[in-house]
């Protein structure tokens, strides 16, 4: 058996995956002051900015350690997750997200992908 391969998230994507989701929240948070009427539209970009700041502050420790391996049969991540290879029935690209979905239609991500095509391509290999 073949060292197992190890798909690790990358500090880079995680960075760029929580700034775009920044800026969601920011508009998302000034659209919500300006239908409800608020005089102070402005503070909604503060407001989501220190959420998403905070949010991606405080899990990135968790979040940049869910390291997942990939020996010759099986899919082995955080929380003792392990999918066999056999079982995938469909492999997703999801911005730095890779979704692996199962034929019984459980779904796990491999988050924060440096490339998440070549991670996709290297499980879609293994699965042949």
């Amino acid at each position: 058996m073949a060292d197992p391969l190890t798909f690790s998230p990358d500090r880079g994507a995680y960075v760029r995956t929580n700034t775009w989701l920044a800026a969601g929240a920011m508009a998302g948070a000034m659209i919500v002051l300006w239908l409800i009427g608020n005089p102070y539209v402005w503070t909604g970009a503060p407001a989501g900015l220190a959420a998403i700041g905070i949010r991606a502050w405080y899990l990135a420790s968790e979040e940049l350690t869910a390291s997942w391996a990939m020996s010759d049969t099986t899919l082995t991540g955080p929380g003792q997750r392990q999918v066999a290879l056999s079982q995938i029935e469909k492999v997703n690209i999801m911005g730095s997200f890779v979704q692996i979905v199962t034929k019984g239609g459980d779904k796990h991500l491999i988050k924060y992908q440096a490339d998440p095509a070549a991670t996709k391509a290297a499980i879609e290999r293994a699965m042949r």
